[in-house]
């Protein structure tokens, strides 16, 4: 378009131009009103790259390692508590965070793998549950924050130079007092006064601590005259023979020495000592939950719920570093009176008035 008619339409719009650009900079106003909204738009501008940073850094990755099989009902509530705890915090999946979980099913030969996959995501913090999971992790980095749940032995394994400093990049929350292994043999040797003959089985793989474990149960052992025979196992046909060689002794009973390749096979080896009518002891509640005769321990799911403030401290600035280790604070003994029934065994009225839950 040309000529006067597309002249004039130009000039107008460069009369609107000048007018936006007039009152944006406070021009065609009062001196005084000028400048308090010179000042009122230099601050509002100053603050938008500050608030734009902010929201972008609202965002943060975290790295979930769990040594356990992702259709485990237990450890998905254990994940629903973490959950839980940190939108409490105000870190909401998928608003103020992203997680990324990898499920190692028990078995250490896929842990590695998964931890490098999870480092290669560039996360802010990765927690890890339990020892597989955090070994594989503290191989990959020392310097991401790294929240550990249920694992035990942090500082003989090395993790942690000790409970109260933990140093390093790494701090959590461990699973076991060692000496509940001597409270393993008092209870089924009240459960059963005749038991002379203990089968402990362990995965010496994600067990690795056992030998602080036996030290208790040995003691307890020697001082009410019962046998112990120690039997690594490391898949599921080991188990099954090991429990129905055990139950061909009379007297005897089983130590399942809690792990994440224990509680992978719980309902494998609940149902064997079940087939074969051997009474056992484990090491978490959800064990005789699932039809177990008996459990001594601590509430997992109160780890997860309490990692939850660690992680938020720490994606708030606080180091690894200076976060003590934390261990349970409370220990529990459940008893299965229908699997006893199963097991023609008798729980003495004592033990159960001592049970803090009985399963009817």
């Amino acid at each position: 378009m040309s000529g006067p008619l597309f002249i004039a339409m130009r000039a107008t719009e460069h009369s609107k131009t000048c007018y936006t650009s007039s009152v944006i900079l406070g021009l065609g106003v009062s001196p005084m009103r000028r400048r308090e909204f010179i000042t009122l738009l230099g601050g509002a501008a100053a603050s938008w790259p500050l608030a734009a940073r902010a929201q972008t850094k609202q965002m943060r990755r975290i790295g979930v390692l769990m040594a356990y099989a992702e259709d485990d009902p237990e450890a998905q509530a254990w994940i629903r508590t973490l959950l839980q705890g940190l939108k409490e915090h105000g870190w909401i999946d998928g608003s103020t965070a992203r997680f990324d979980y990898r499920w190692a099913s028990g078995n250490l030969e896929p842990t590695s793998s998964y931890a490098a996959e999870l480092m290669a995501l560039n996360p802010d913090l990765i927690v890890a549950a339990a020892t597989p999971a955090l070994e594989a992790v503290w191989r990959e980095t020392r310097s991401v924050p790294i929240v550990f749940v249920n694992v035990a032995d942090p500082i003989g394994q090395g993790f942690v130079a000790g409970m109260a400093q933990p140093g390093g990049n790494v701090t959590g929350f461990t699973s076991f007092e060692f000496s509940m292994g001597g409270k393993w043999v008092e209870v089924l040797k009240e459960i059963s006064p005749s038991l002379v003959r203990i089968v402990i089985i362990y995965n010496p793989a994600t067990a690795p601590y056992f030998p602080l474990f036996f030290r208790w149960i040995e003691a307890a052992a020697a001082s009410l005259a019962v046998k112990l025979i120690v039997t690594p196992v490391h898949d599921a046909a080991e188990i099954e023979r090991v429990i129905a060689t055990a139950a061909h002794e009379p007297n005897s009973s089983l130590i399942v020495v809690p792990s994440a390749f224990m509680t992978t096979h719980r309902e494998f080896i609940i149902g064997a000592a079940a087939r074969h009518r051997l009474p056992a002891i484990y090491g978490y509640g959800y064990y005789a939950a699932s039809g177990g005769l008996v459990s001594y321990g601590f509430e997992v799911r109160d780890l997860f719920r309490r990692a939850a403030s660690y992680v938020d401290r720490i994606l708030k600035g606080a180091m690894p570093a200076d976060l003590p280790v934390q261990a349970p604070t409370t220990y529990q003994l459940v008893i299965n009176l229908r699997t006893a029934k199963a097991l023609a065994v008798e729980i003495p009225p004592t033990l159960i008035a001592r049970a803090d839950e009985v399963i009817e």
